[in-house]
């Protein structure tokens, strides 16, 4: 059965009919030529194909694309788009990873990108993960960095630098914002 959907992908209002079993990974990647969301398992395990959907992280191969009929989808392909960035260049976490050489085949650097992202939000939110000390703040250490991205697999295992970048795109914010977060 087809149904017709409106997907802000990006920015852009997309509209499409998909098969309502077609997945929001196949609607972008397959319907709309947005090939940043990667297909690695496709079954919610590594990671690749992480977007945001009204700002939250969600594994696009695990879900329904008539699901986001009038979601705002966000994928690194979009990510720059949004940046604060004073000359409109890419968000701090895109340019994190290329300061701290956060990747090394890129095939699951937009996931890790994009998952950084909502972590990054999730984290300012005050909200914990299972790693987050009952008293005081958290702050964004290796180890909360590691749970937090814990969902987001590189076989190339780049992690060593994935977590300095992190920690640089969260410091810049910080700096943005005129925060101090502790870490």
């Amino acid at each position: 059965m087809d149904t017709e959907i409106i997907v802000h992908v990006d920015g852009a209002a997309r509209r499409l009919t998909v098969d309502t079993r077609t997945t929001l990974l196949d609607a972008l990647r397959e319907r709309l030529g947005v090939t940043s969301p990667k297909k690695g398992c496709d079954h919610g395990q590594c990671g690749a194909c992480t977007v945001l959907s009204d700002g939250r992280r969600v594994l696009s191969c695990l879900t329904l694309a008539v699901t986001q009929d009038g979601a705002r989808v966000t994928t690194a392909e979009g990510l720059a788009a949004e940046s604060t960035a004073p000359d409109g260049g890419l968000h701090p976490v895109q340019q994190a990873f290329i300061d701290c050489d956060a990747f090394q085949c890129g095939y699951c650097t937009p996931g890790q990108v994009v998952s950084a992202v909502g972590m990054l939000q999730e984290f300012a939110r005050g909200w914990p993960s299972a790693v987050t000390g009952g008293a005081g703040e958290p702050g964004l250490d290796g180890s909360e960095i590691a749970e937090r991205m814990s969902g987001n697999l590189c076989r190339c295992a780049a992690y060593v630098n994935i977590v300095p970048a992190i920690q640089q795109a969260a410091a810049a914010s910080e700096r943005a914002a005129g925060t101090e977060v502790a870490g």
